[in-house]
């Protein structure tokens, strides 16, 4: 099934018993779990019937027995099972017997539950495993792609509307074109425009001025720091991005990205591809990914990739635990310099 035809189903209150979704973007995939959960359950009753599971830290016995309760004066309960990462292609032990498990139960949910899983690729060669594809039952695997073209800029007009502005069409189109597409980024920009323009009309100079072309090279000297092994000066940097008004998960996801290109760029290269190839592949420019091309000879594979897991882990902190979230990133610095 696609978003589409998803989308259609809700408007007419047609549930499916499960569904799976999976996907780079954790925004986007939440934004359709909600659309799910706010078309099934009553507000009044939300808190009573909807059952939220960390699917790193629960099992399917969990999973089980809060399908099988029955709901509050409701028709319908609903069990999310977020962070679902034993629907990864990389699995322990552990996951490999929980998807097993889950995979028979799909066949007998009771009719009074929509389970609903999710998993978040953790970097572009990500992926589920080939057994969820071969689930049956009532269930609907989802893909949920980055939004393009048009469906990005209606989302991101929407975005505006919401918070009480509004933005020309040559500006929205300027906007989206420019800004690194995801949706947790787009969001935190868009705030930063609201509050520069101060409720004039929003311009095109406006959206360049605060364009973080500075962030971006910032991060950029903070990895290299990092290469080298002086947490000092990387920690300067983030103080810095801090000082200027930029927010946690920005900066965490500026850290991530930048060592997810690092790992592409040295995997596109170890295949024999040239700066031109790979400029364009991962939709760079030419001069910074010559720029980054270098910077990733400073990494093996191994470190880069434990760099990656080392940022997921920042996320998930800082989403789940109660932390100072500029102590998070520092540990977070340290631990990179570690690896």
């Amino acid at each position: 099934m696609d978003i589409t035809s998803l989308e259609k189903d809700i408007k007419n209150k047609k549930f499916k018993k499960c569904y799976i979704f999976y996907g780079e973007d954790e925004e986007l995939i939440q934004e359709v779990v909600s659309n799910i959960i706010k078309n099934t359950l009553d507000d009044n009753f939300i808190d009573l019937n909807l059952v939220r599971i960390d699917g790193i830290k629960e099992g399917f016995d969990t999973i089980e027995n809060a399908c099988e309760t029955l709901p509050f004066l409701s028709e319908k309960k609903v069990v999310e099972v977020y962070r679902a990462e034993f629907l990864s292609w990389e699995k322990d032990k552990k996951s490999t017997d929980n998807l097993k498990k889950i995979s028979k139960y799909i066949g007998n949910i009771p009719e009074h539950c929509i389970l609903i899983m999710y998993y978040v690729f953790k970097e572009q060669r990500d992926k589920i495993a080939s057994e969820v594809r071969g689930i049956k039952g009532d269930s609907a695997i989802i893909k949920v792609d980055k939004l393009k073209g048009d469906r990005l800029y209606k989302k991101v007009e929407k975005i505006f509307v919401d918070r009480g502005r509004s933005i020309g069409k040559v500006e929205l189109k300027f906007f989206c074109d420019n800004v690194d597409n995801n949706m947790s980024i787009i969001s935190n920009e868009i705030d930063k425009l609201i509050n520069y323009t101060e409720g004039r009309d929003i311009k095109k100079q406006d959206i360049l001025a605060l364009f973080s072309q500075k962030s971006e090279n910032d991060i950029f000297n903070m990895v290299d720091f990092l290469s080298q092994k002086r947490p000092e000066k990387a920690i300067d940097i983030l103080n810095e991005l801090f000082f200027r008004g930029e927010k946690d998960n920005y900066i965490l996801s500026m850290i991530e990205r930048q060592f997810k290109i690092l790992f592409n760029l040295k995997l596109g290269m170890s295949k024999g591809k040239t700066k031109d190839i790979l400029s364009k592949e991962l939709n760079l420019n030419i001069y910074i990914c010559d720029k980054m091309m270098r910077q990733s000879e400073k990494f093996t594979f191994k470190q880069l990739k434990k760099c990656m897991e080392l940022c997921v882990i920042s996320e998930r902190n800082l989403k789940t635990l109660s932390l100072d979230k500029r102590t998070e990133l520092e540990l977070l610095i340290i631990n990179t310099v570690r690896v």
